[in-house]
């Protein structure tokens, strides 16, 4: 690339520079919660003052919004902390999965399964390989931003291709595996865990089904890979270049899988069908299917199946890390097995003290009535200005989207927004799932451009090993183009899949009707 990423950028350049000093000078976001919850505090007593409330049209029942600083709700906050957060959906669900991913990662079985599936990439469509390949990476979580992306480099190098290219092909398609993936995962389960929580402000029997995204993920992933490939081929490709440099052989070589890895696959693969297997036995196992509710009709039978996916994902991710480490012998004995366990956990306890604050956060917001109440509130609002789903969840992601300047997690930023959009939407119709849906789309977006997203810094980092002048700026106006044209693809996208009601996943229409109205 010639000179450009030494030089100015402008007014855009300063407009960068000053979205980066707002973003750092931001507190952490577990103070934000702090501070959210401090305000919550205050409107509920104000509210309880004013005397605010509304009809639950589910019960009929005359919801009054509850101070939180009355003697039942502060008696409930001490003596109900423990519970409050360890009884938060979402934790066990992560906690669950992530004792099995942190034997895959750690055994070697992630980082091989990259390296083989980039090894022998065509060049004519390398561009969308990588792209979703990116995607099937953030099963992997860090590793999809740390192993993959560089790795993407190094692929793109090898083949004459400008390795930057590469890079952002793999990391912008490893941040929009949040919301299109040809697979669920643990984000999955993570977010809808979240949204049954906003669901059953409304709906106490509402129960989360973790492949409640999986037709719409599916969507994204075709239509953003398609978009992707354009954007990346005709807007970005030009701007950097041909590639100039040495070629990376040598990096590919050590990218090449050994006889020992390869047969750590194959037996990786036998410990997934085995995995495959008691699953489909379980469900079909002539007079013993645990995860079938025979008693219940339609795909409503599923449900048990469709909750025990964090079980299944547990076994899947222990039973194939196992297996490769045991044949590649970077596992020796259980004891290794129990240690990487306990490492992997590591990984998460930034999250696990963050959901500390979002539980209470949630809980709270159901103490007052404030969620309920305010969501029956912007219903009558929203149901007064006549305006279709089709406008109403793209308004949805659009907020989801520059909420994203402010928290950069996207499950912290959906533990804020699920108790007031999911109830709101239920009562105009749409399902949980469909709501869910349509944040993941903003929240993706934005990801790919904003400077509290950790993996833009790190992929900047990557990038100035082939390009010494590359900084923010030139990462964000890499991105620009990516982030503008997901975001009117998703928009379009989920606009006209309200609009011709296909269902979100399995079991999962767009349409809710609430009960007895």
């Amino acid at each position: 690339m010639d000179g450009r990423v030494d030089e100015p950028a402008g007014r855009r350049s300063r407009f960068l520079d000053s979205v980066e000093r707002l973003g750092n000078a931001l507190p952490d976001p577990i103070f934000i919660f702090v501070a959210i919850i401090l305000v919550l505090v205050g409107v509920s007593v104000i509210g309880a003052s004013a005397g605010w409330s509304a009809v639950n049209p589910v019960t009929g029942e005359t919801l009054v919004v509850s101070s939180l600083l009355s003697e039942a709700n502060v008696e409930k906050l001490f003596v109900e902390m423990p519970r409050t957060y360890t009884g938060f959906a979402p934790l066990g669900f992560a906690l669950t999965i992530m004792l099995g991913a942190s034997v895959a990662e750690k055994s070697g079985l992630l980082t091989a399964l990259m390296r083989a599936s980039l090894g022998g990439a065509p060049k004519n469509i390398l561009v969308p390989m990588v792209f979703v390949l990116g995607m099937l990476a953030t099963h992997a979580n860090d590793a999809a931003y740390m192993v993959y992306v560089p790795l993407a480099g190094i692929v793109f190098a090898a083949a004459g291709r400008h390795p930057v290219l590469g890079l952002i092909a793999g990391w912008s398609g490893a941040a929009v595996g949040l919301s299109g993936n040809l697979f669920p995962g643990q984000y999955d389960v993570l977010l809808l865990g979240i949204t049954e929580t906003g669901a059953r402000l409304l709906d106490p029997a509402w129960t989360m089904n973790p492949l409640g995204n999986w037709y719409f993920s599916i969507g994204i992933a075709v239509v953003f890979t398609a978009v992707g490939w354009w954007v990346l081929e005709r807007v970005i490709a030009p701007r950097l270049g041909e590639w100039k440099g040495e070629g990376a052989e040598a990096e590919l070589a050590g990218m090449k899988l050994t006889s020992v890895e390869k047969t750590g696959l194959i037996w990786a693969g036998v410990a997934a069908l085995g995995v495959a297997g008691l699953a489909t036995a379980l469900v079909m196992w002539p007079g013993f299917t645990p995860l079938m509710d025979e008693a219940a009709s339609g795909s409503q039978q599923m449900t048990p199946f469709f909750r025990s996916i964090a079980a299944l994902l547990f076994l899947l991710f222990i039973s194939t890390g196992w297996a490769y480490g045991a044949a590649t012998g970077s596992i020796k004995s259980h004891r290794e097995v129990v240690t990487m366990m306990v490492e992997g956990l590591g990984v998460i306890l930034p999250y696990l003290v963050l959901i500390f604050f979002a539980a209470h956060f949630v809980a709270m917001f159901g103490w007052s009535n404030l969620g309920p109440i305010t969501a029956i509130a912007g219903a009558d609002q929203l149901r007064a200005m006549q305006a279709p789903p089709a406008v109403l969840l793209p308004l949805l992601a659009t907020m989801s989207a520059w909420l994203d300047f402010l928290i950069a997690s996207g499950s912290a930023k959906w533990a804020a927004m699920a108790p007031v959009a999911t109830p709101m939407m239920m009562l105009l119709g749409i399902s949980p799932e469909m709501t869910t849906a349509a944040y993941r789309v903003g929240d993706t977006v934005t990801n790919l451009i904003s400077p509290l997203n950790p993996y833009v810094i790190l992929t900047m980092v990557f990038a100035q090993r082939y390009m010494p002048g590359f900084r923010l700026g030139t990462m964000i106006a890499m991105a620009l183009p990516l982030a503008a044209a997901f975001y009117v693809a998703g928009m379009l996208l989920t606009a006209v899949w309200v609009g011709l009601g296909i269902p979100v996943g399995p079991a999962a229409p767009v349409e809710y009707h609430v009960p007895g109205l």
